[in-house]
């Protein structure tokens, strides 16, 4: 797959980031490293081989869903203009 100064500029657009004309051709080059690269590691021999989400195995960490409010209401509300029992305060904006 190569990538033609076009699809450089789509994909600039897309990832709202402002390419000049001088930098197009540059990472055009780039893109399509990265692209034979992919291309590369899509001929390697993965079949009965087990995604892994770590170098190491190991059980990821768990801890208890249990809904609290922290213990830090105090905290929370310590800088609100107003508040009443642990609540922020506002004014009526609907009559």
């Amino acid at each position: 797959m190569s990538v033609d100064q076009a699809t450089v500029r789509k994909i600039a657009h897309l990832a709202r980031i402002k390419v000049a004309d001088a930098d197009v051709e540059p990472l055009r080059g780039e893109l399509n490293a990265i692209l034979a690269f992919v291309e590369t590691l899509n001929e390697v021999d993965v079949t009965g081989i087990e995604p892994m989400t770590s170098v190491i195995p190991m059980a990821m960490r768990t801890r208890a869903d249990v809904v609290n409010d922290g213990n830090i209401a105090d905290l929370v509300t310590a800088n609100a203009p107003a508040a009443e029992d642990h609540f922020f305060t506002v004014p009526k904006v609907i009559e």
